[in-house]
């Protein structure tokens, strides 16, 4: 849907192309993001690639060098990319109003969805061997998603010693039980101190914080929080909606929302937290399925919020949390773009910025360390998860994700079919 003319090159030879943004009506500026959105496949590279060759390349809506800075700015403040960058251009077309609706438009098929998945598994649960075994065969899959995730994410955050540390603390403070605020806090100041020529400080605060994490540990007998994120694990034949306050599920999503530096995947594990391990209104297996369904669809994988929100509080929990995962990416673009844009470029925030984006990919290691434990229960899903992850380093197809995905399904029901 090519709506806007793309502007003409400046008269006279040699001139640049000029650059302008439409003001599209309010209708077509929302049928394109929702199309943006209901072709959201393949993960943020693609979903932003989409956004890009369009609005940038062929209707020149901004200029590439513009489009980069902006694309930097999202890429260090938490919240999807894809999605900013729509509320972004939705915004240039039509003021804030403009920024909502294009917003709207890109998240609205993914909720759609998978609202209706949710409301599936709640009315109908696994209650057959043969889907509980296609589920299974799955949440394997997903938690080789997760690997991939972390070594991805980390390849592109934790690039010095000093973050490799603050990684290193942050899944070990997880594991221990610590709460992840302080994690992420104290990995912040690490780095922002040792690139502030305080490197004999920041070791110094590295020693006390393994220090405190080993006591830690040791006061409550050992890797409490590998055992709590591990704790609800059992099969997820069992679905049953619970009734969590409407406003807790909205500040859950809203915390999660306000800390998912470093991509989609940093979400998992404060939802985690909040969902299985302390609200314990979900089993580790039933976040696992949901994380498999969200893969499966055109949106950000964030949406798997609405799967969480469902199963702690209905229909209404669901729009709840989302709201609430979702209202930091448009608050971000809406209120202040160009005073946070100057923000996040000053080096003693950025530098603490990427000391907690490292603290994230700790959290995210720990977090999946407890995921495997429960999806890999026998040899079979040993052999499923090894098979599945060389396809994941292999490979860089664009439908890579819900490809995996099926295939694992595939076998969970050749498996059962056969009787292993």
């Amino acid at each position: 849907m090519n709506s806007a003319t793309p502007p003409v090159a400046a008269s006279g030879i040699g001139d640049a192309p000029t650059y302008a943004v439409p003001h599209e009506p309010w209708l077509r500026l929302f049928l394109r993001f929702l199309r943006f959105g209901a072709l959201a496949w393949g993960g943020p590279v693609a979903q932003i690639g989409m956004i890009r060759q369009e609005l940038v390349d062929e209707e020149r809506w901004i200029s590439s060098a513009q489009f980069n800075r902006v694309l930097a700015v999202y890429q260090i403040l938490p919240g999807p990319e894809a999605h900013e960058l729509c509320v972004y251009f939705g915004m240039r077309s039509r003021g804030r109003w403009g920024g909502v609706l294009a917003g709207l438009g890109f998240m609205l098929p993914g909720f759609v969805l998978m609202f209706a998945l949710s409301w599936a598994y709640v009315r109908y649960g696994l209650k057959t061997d043969g889907v509980l075994a296609v589920f299974a065969a799955v949440q394997v899959a997903v938690a080789a998603l997760i690997v991939r995730a972390v070594f991805r994410i980390g390849g592109h955050v934790v690039t010095d010693r000093w973050l490799w540390a603050i990684a290193i603390l942050a899944a070990g403070a997880q594991l221990a039980g610590v709460h992840f605020a302080l994690i992420l806090a104290v990995g912040g100041i690490i780095y922002l101190m040792a690139r502030h020529r305080l490197g004999t400080a920041a070791m110094g605060v590295i020693g006390l914080v393994t220090a405190g994490i080993i006591v830690f540990a040791v006061r409550n007998g050992g890797l409490a929080g590998l055992d709590a994120l591990s704790l609800a694990g059992g099969p997820s034949a069992a679905v049953a909606q619970a009734t969590v306050p409407l406003l807790l599920l909205f500040w859950s999503g809203l915390k999660a929302g306000l800390l998912t530096f470093g991509g989609a995947y940093t979400v998992i594990p404060f939802l985690q937290r909040d969902a299985v391990t302390q609200g314990a209104w979900m089993s580790n297996a039933q976040f696992l399925d949901g994380l498999a369904l969200s893969g499966l669809l055109p949106a950000p994988l964030i949406i798997f919020s609405t799967f969480v929100g469902y199963l702690g509080g209905g229909p209404w929990g669901a729009v709840a949390m989302t709201v609430g995962i979702f209202l930091p990416a448009f608050a971000f673009t809406l209120v202040g773009h160009d005073a946070l844009e100057r923000l996040v470029h000053q080096p003693r925030i950025r530098l603490f910025l990427e000391g907690v984006t490292a603290g994230v990919v700790g959290l995210i290691a720990g977090t999946t360390l407890a995921l495997l434990r429960v999806s890999l229960t026998g040899l079979e899903a040993l052999i499923l998860f090894a098979i599945v992850l060389g396809i994941l380093f292999a490979s860089k197809a664009r439908l890579l994700i819900p490809a995996v995905i099926a295939g694992a399904a595939l076998w969970g029901w050749v498996s059962q079919a056969l009787g292993h």
